[in-house]
């Protein structure tokens, strides 16, 4: 504030407190109302409420709280209401801790953070540098657009991040004037030349009726103070009484105004606001909650009822003050202080406009697999590949060469313990309906972690896939465990989806079962998704059905010949066809050990794709890097194309017919061999010795690659079908295809 004084420009902010009593005396007074049954805005005249009308009771008429309203006109009468009140929280906090809870605890600041990972926020007006802060009235005005900007930014980004792209925005952003009732953008202040009764900057949910905005309709509010980063320069943890007391005053208004509200929706929230103080290169967070049915609605004493219900009625959070804003005027998106200020933002857009589609955990949870990504890529692991690790590599920092580093001193990624089971062991899974026992007969892959077929104990005619994952608190540190994690957990999740969608076929598993581990000894969890610290508590389960031989054991065996290559690719393609039919979901992890041989004595064995743990079901998956087996497509930009899983199948039946074997040791190894095979039609002539059909199918996805065309299933599902039949004279089994 001594800065403002000695630029001259005090009188402009007496001004702005006088004009915002007289916005308020004469919104209320002139009766600005919504006529329509679902709103009604401060001032209106009263109504009979509705029956209908379903939201939070309040023990107080509308009158009486308008009349309220009406006399709750000035900030520096609360604060100096208030005045002893902070005083004495400084005291008992001596100075060394927040008076108040924060609103957010860093576990969910990191959560958030971790969801919002590869977001692209875009703050296009910058702030402007604050050391012409006291001086400029260009600042003044830059720091308002900038304002705007950012808010919008965020909003943004969040919406499309957590709703979806699909939908419109429902919310905008505007400035609060004090000498009008209405909403609107900056630009606009400035250009009339109204900037200096700007007093605050909010985001409102979208109404057509209402297009100038309402005090009920402000989602969150802004509050852009010169002295907000004087709280962090001193070392202090909470910003200046005045500042609290300002935001208290704006809060409470923002409560009265929503109580009064005809809709259910804002209605439910009139006990709970946030709002944000910032300046040029710094903010925070308050948050107030409390039950407006416990304020005394004495219209001789308002500031000191307001003051009481603040005292002992309302809960206070207020965030630590960090930096919003760099030097430069660009926003710090990654940082704690605007991570603070988009949470607030997320959790005000709940209010107004529910859950979002994608869940803030869900998101968070992907945090692990975009780490697993960045390891891939520095160290370039591709344990899928062979069950040692042969491919591994590391980024030297005195080169800038990619060079092969011996096994034994590769990087040590150890797993923890994690759960080995034995063949004729039986294990126990809880599947929150009933405990199952399954005896383990065989492991059907040997690799890190192992599939195992097994027999459940009540019905031992029957034979089922298991699949054991990692203890949640194992998932972190080991490489193993991010497998396990894909091959239980997100497979658990693809299945069921496929289940929900009615996505049914034959060459797809079916999930049987899941669930958790049943240790011996007691478990003492503290809840359903806890950990009682036995290693083996509450590791996941996965049963699925068919059960069959891996095609890496029909070729280990020399039982992989023409017949079961067409079939191979027929089954596949089925399978690949139903999953994006209808729900647009591509497996993304072909190879051997993903595509089991079912007999069940049949005289026609069929294939079924297997290990949906890596499906893309969303544009911001991203597929697993396979040096043998990625579509080129994937290699270049972690993403899939429509061919890409067809391109992989190729690549399965060109190495399992007998293609030659290459030396990849890096993607750029891996893509140059892509290149030159499938120019000099190398992979072409190979299928061709197999199939003629094959040879024309590989020459069909060599056409569609890394291009949005998709894929015509059906026709080429025909001619392998035809194939089979003429070649063979044995049936394809096409009920389920």
């Amino acid at each position: 504030m001594e800065v403002l004084r000695r630029s001259g420009r005090i009188h402009v902010h007496n001004l702005r407190r006088l004009s915002l009593r007289i916005l308020i005396f004469w919104s209320i007074s002139c009766g600005y109302v919504d006529q329509s049954p679902d709103n009604i805005s401060v001032g209106s005249a009263p109504k009979k409420p509705s029956t209908s009308s379903r939201g939070r009771k309040r023990n107080f008429s509308s009158s009486t709280c308008k009349d309220f309203l009406r006399k709750f006109v000035d900030n520096e009468l609360l604060t100096s209401s208030l005045e002893d009140w902070f005083s004495g929280h400084s005291e008992d906090c001596n100075f060394r801790k927040p008076a108040f809870d924060v609103p957010f605890d860093l576990s969910e600041l990191q959560s958030f953070d971790y969801a919002l990972e590869g977001v692209t926020f875009q703050q296009l007006v910058r702030m402007p540098n604050a050391l012409y802060a006291s001086t400029s009235d260009v600042f003044e005005a830059t720091a308002y657009l900038a304002l705007e900007d950012f808010l919008h930014a965020g909003i943004k980004g969040l919406w499309e991040t957590f709703w979806g792209p699909d939908e419109a925005l429902p919310f905008s952003v505007a400035c609060i004037h004090s000498t009008s009732s209405k909403f609107y953008p900056a630009e606009k202040a400035i250009s009339s030349g109204k900037l200096d009764g700007v007093c605050a900057t909010a985001v409102l949910l979208k109404n057509l009726k209402h297009s100038q905005g309402r005090w009920d309709h402000i989602v969150v509010l802004a509050l852009l103070r010169p002295d907000i980063g004087m709280v962090s320069a001193q070392g202090d943890q909470e910003p200046s009484p005045a500042v609290l007391g300002e935001a208290l005053f704006f809060a409470l208004r923002i409560l009265l105004s929503r109580s009064l509200s005809r809709s259910s929706t804002v209605l439910r929230n009139s006990d709970c606001v946030y709002l944000l103080l910032v300046d040029s290169q710094f903010g925070g967070v308050v948050k107030v909650q409390g039950d407006l049915n416990k304020l005394d609605f004495d219209l001789n004493n308002v500031y000191n009822c307001a003051a009481e219900w603040i005292k002992k009625h309302a809960k206070i959070s207020v965030s630590s003050i960090d930096r919003v804003w760099n030097k430069l005027g660009n926003a710090n998106w990654g940082d704690i202080g605007t991570l603070q200020v988009l949470i607030a933002l997320f959790h005000s857009m709940i209010q107004f406009y529910g859950e979002p589609k994608y869940s803030l955990d869900e998101l968070a949870t992907e945090h692990s697999s975009r780490l697993q990504c960045r390891r891939s890529e520095r160290h370039l692991v591709d344990r899928q590949a062979n069950g040692n690790g042969l491919f591994r590599f590391q980024q030297r920092s005195h080169s800038p060469e990619i060079v092969e580093v011996q096994e034994e001193a590769a990087v040590d990624l150890k797993p923890q313990e994690t759960l080995k089971l034995e063949i004729g062991s039986v294990i126990l899974m809880d599947d929150a309906y009933s405990q199952k026992g399954f005896q383990i007969n065989d492991i059907l892959t040997d690799s890190d972690p192992p599939i195992y077929t097994s027999t459940p104990v009540e019905e031992p005619t029957k034979t089922y896939l298991l699949y054991v994952g990692s203890s949640p608190s194992h998932l972190e540190p080991a490489w193993e465990d991010m497998n396990s994690w894909y091959q239980v957990q997100r497979q658990t999740k693809v299945l069921t989806l496929m289940k929900q969608r009615g996505i049914s076929s034959r060459y797809i598993p079916q999930m049987v079962f899941s669930g958790r581990v049943v240790h011996p000894g007691p478990c003492n969890k503290p809840n359903a998704s806890g950990s009682c610290g036995h290693p083996w508590c509450s590791t996941p389960i996965l049963v699925t059905s068919p059960v069959g031989e891996t095609i890496s054991n029909l070729i280990r065996n020399g039982l992989f010949g023409v017949e079961e290559a067409l079939r191979c690719c027929h089954d596949c393609l089925s399978a690949l066809a139903a999953a994006a039919a209808s729900s647009g979901i591509r497996h993304g992890d072909i190879r051997p050990e993903n595509v089991i041989r079912v007999s069940n004595g049949s005289r026609h064995p069929y294939f079924v794709l297997i290990g949906w743990g890596h499906a893309i079901l969303e544009d911001r998956d991203r597929p697993v890097m396979n040096l043998f087996f990625s579509s080129t497509f994937a290699l270049q930009e972690g993403k899939l194309c429509a061919a890409s899983d067809a391109e992989s199948l190729i690549y399965l039946l060109y190495f399992c017919c007998g293609g030659v074997c290459p030396e990849l040791d890096s993607v750029e190894s891996a893509l140059q061999w892509r290149e030159t095979s499938w120019s000099r039609r190398v992979i072409q002539q190979r299928l061709g010795d197999v199939s003629a059909v094959l040879k024309a199918f590989a020459d069909y996805v060599d056409s569609l690659c890394g291009t949005p065309y998709p894929m015509d299933y059906d026709i080429w599902l025909k001619r392998l079908r035809r194939t089979i039949n003429e070649d063979h004279g044995k049936e394809v089994d096409t009920s389920s295809s």
